[in-house]
């Protein structure tokens, strides 16, 4: 059975750790599952609901349907001042206002990286709690926070080098695949 996940990066730096990982996932999906990458969380405008009355805005519209149209999402991201990046955030807001919110019972993974030695854990923790509210079914094992960033992506392209990470990544969209299939 063929399925289809989309990636939600809550990066907006090109060459970043993050979106390193995002462009990897392609190649390591389960045989009969495919990955694309959403739009970009800075072609939202900040939420304003005042802004909201007058309608949404197409990104955020069009974000809406692609998520509701997935299997699941896979959301990586970045970790700042201990805490989910901004943009990220405001995006998850603009998307739990649309009508038929496209979170509710959606198959969520989280991913991260940083030159830390947590790997993001604390964003993911946060992020997790997001989800509640949004009655997401969020992926709880094995959790993939890529700790000591540096060593494990190319300087130049950003891209991911490390072979065990891609590996471990591997192991956890397969097993990621199997909880999306089970509604």
């Amino acid at each position: 059975m063929a399925q289809t996940f989309v990636t939600l990066l809550g990066s907006l730096r090109k060459a970043s750790f993050n979106a390193g990982i995002a462009r990897a996932l392609p190649a390591l999906a389960p045989e009969g599952a495919t990955i694309s990458p959403l739009g970009s969380v800075g072609d939202f405008p900040l939420y304003d609901a005042d802004l909201q009355a007058e309608g949404f805005p197409p990104a955020v519209s069009a974000m809406g349907e692609a998520i509701r149209a997935a299997d699941g999402v896979i959301i990586v991201s970045p970790e700042y001042n201990y805490s989910i990046p901004g943009g990220l955030k405001n995006a998850i807001d603009w998307l739990s206002r649309l009508p038929e919110q496209p979170f509710k019972g959606k198959p969520v993974l989280i991913q991260s990286a940083s030159p830390g030695a947590l790997g993001g854990a604390r964003m993911q923790y946060q992020l997790r709690q997001c989800f509640v509210f949004l009655d997401a079914r969020v992926f709880n094992a094995p959790e993939v926070m890529v700790g000591g960033a540096m060593a494990k992506f190319d300087k130049d392209s950003g891209d991911l080098t490390d072979q065990g990470t891609k590996d471990f990544i591997g192991k956890q969209l397969a097993a990621f695949a199997a909880f999306a299939r089970v509604r």
